[in-house]
């Protein structure tokens, strides 16, 4: 990882251009071409260092979305997280030490496919899904300032 892909990751978490070229935006701001952002961030994609790149929009102003747990057996949990994963409806999941252990986030066009991916993944896992949907908007700044030693 170089400065430029550092600076893509710390300086465009927020504030992303909303044009009809926002990769060209950023190559102007970097001091490089368009495809050179293009293919940064599709080898930081494969490396796992960025999972998405798209807007944050509070809850339920479009489609719907929820936070789920599921308490999985310690031997299923890789198997079970990697199906959680499949989902294209699922933006994260995360392991916590808790007997609920498995934790993810549903957000999909409507709350029906909230519901639907939730009972999918019951079916295939055998597993309950607790549903834990939003009651109190909270505004949590999602940009991290990442610190480089």
């Amino acid at each position: 990882m170089d400065g430029i892909d550092r600076r893509l990751l710390n300086e465009f978490q927020q504030d992303f251009p909303l044009s009809a070229r926002p990769y060209a935006a950023l190559a102007e701001r970097l001091g490089v071409d368009e495809d050179e952002v293009m293919e940064r961030l599709a080898r930081l994609a494969r490396g796992g260092t960025i999972s998405r790149i798209g807007a944050v929009f509070r809850p339920h102003t479009v489609g719907g979305s929820t936070l789920a747990a599921m308490a999985v057996p310690e031997a299923d949990l890789d198997r079970v997280a990697e199906l959680v994963s499949a989902y294209g409806e699922v933006n994260h999941n995360y392991q916590r030490q808790h007997r609920l252990n498995l934790w993810f986030v549903v957000t999909a066009a409507s709350a029906e496919r909230v519901k639907d991916v939730l009972g999918d993944i019951e079916s295939r896992t055998g597993l309950a899904v607790l549903d834990l949907p939003l009651l109190e908007h909270f505004h949590i700044d999602l940009g991290f300032d990442l610190k480089w030693s």
